[in-house]
């Protein structure tokens, strides 16, 4: 039976820019969970989450030069990555196409009412964190940070004038923060 390895996030950074196959397969086995979590979150077709999953990790591998310790995590900055890639997969021509394809359900359980907010946050323990907001804190930060809409668009959807929506969100932002701490 092998020990298992544990790699410090500098030792792991610095493995990663040397290209070593070690370190991706140990990048994988213990982020591919939580970044498939962030993806799923905002691409519902599991299928196209795991091909949008493989998409990050080639990204990150490509990448991780522009990683930069100061400004974060190496967490934050792959979950910044993954979002990023779910982001750009559903406003997608071939993505926003694929859907015109599907059929309607017909039960009551798929809708999820205004906006199609359905948040699939409980499996990375945020949904307790985020109940505690506001009701119109939590809206704004599902949309943006889960469903991947711009600041822009629910300004639109919502009705709410834009600087509303950025000066709530960071407020959101601030308040989950200092829970999170």
């Amino acid at each position: 039976m092998n020990p298992r390895i544990t790699y410090s996030e500098p030792e792991l950074v610095a493995l990663l820019q040397q290209r070593t196959d070690q370190s991706f397969s140990y990048l994988y086995d213990n982020y591919s969970g939580a970044l498939l979590g962030v993806v799923g979150a905002i691409v519902n077709d599991q299928e196209t989450a795991r091909d949008v999953l493989q998409e990050v990790f080639v990204n990150i591998w490509r990448k991780i030069e522009s990683y930069d310790p100061v400004k974060g995590r190496l967490f934050t900055w792959m979950m910044n990555v993954a979002r990023n890639a779910a982001i750009d997969k559903i406003r997608s021509r071939g993505y926003q196409d694929s859907l015109k394809n599907k059929p309607i359900p017909d039960n009551n359980d798929s809708i999820t009412g205004e906006l199609g907010v359905l948040p699939k946050v409980d499996d990375v323990g945020l949904r307790k964190v985020l109940s505690t907001l506001k009701e119109d804190h939590r809206v704004l930060i599902e949309l943006s940070y889960y469903q991947g809409f711009t600041h822009d668009e629910i300004s639109k959807q919502l009705d709410i004038p834009l600087g509303t929506v950025k000066t709530r969100i960071r407020s959101a932002l601030t308040h989950l923060r200092t829970l999170i701490k």
